[in-house]
């Protein structure tokens, strides 16, 4: 199954995987899944870092070098995807979020996450 990880679930899984569920925990584990990160990922790791948030400190640079590293694919962004929040309910402002549940959902692939307001999209959205 291909995976496509929210943010948050990046972040834990990469610094600080004891706050991950046991069923995340075996999904990421699963080698039958590829687990696949979005640059909208890296874009907001990048500009909440430099607004200094505390839970967005790491480099984001080294952060897509290890994410490469460790078997993540890269899920490029399209204009079909960037299109495809036109239509998107307004459930969640944040863009980023908006950007992830797109790209599942012209993907086909699952967008798993740990946000309960990102979960309540239709379509292929995973709340872990």
């Amino acid at each position: 199954m291909k995976l496509l990880l929210d943010t948050h679930l990046l972040l834990w899984a990469a610094g600080a995987p004891e706050r991950l569920s046991v069923e995340a925990r075996h999904l990421l584990e699963d080698h039958q899944n590829e687990l696949l990160y979005s640059p909208a990922s890296l874009w907001e790791i990048s500009i909440k870092r430099a607004l200094n948030r505390p839970d967005f400190r790491v480099d984001a640079r080294v952060f897509w070098r290890a994410l490469l590293d460790n078997g993540y694919h890269e899920l490029p962004i399209t204009g079909e995807h960037a299109v495809f929040v036109e239509g998107m309910p307004l459930l969640h402002k944040d863009p980023f979020d908006r950007i992830l549940v797109a790209q599942a959902c012209v993907e086909g692939v699952t967008l798993v996450t740990l946000d309960a307001v990102v979960a309540g999209y239709p379509g292929p959205v995973r709340l872990l």
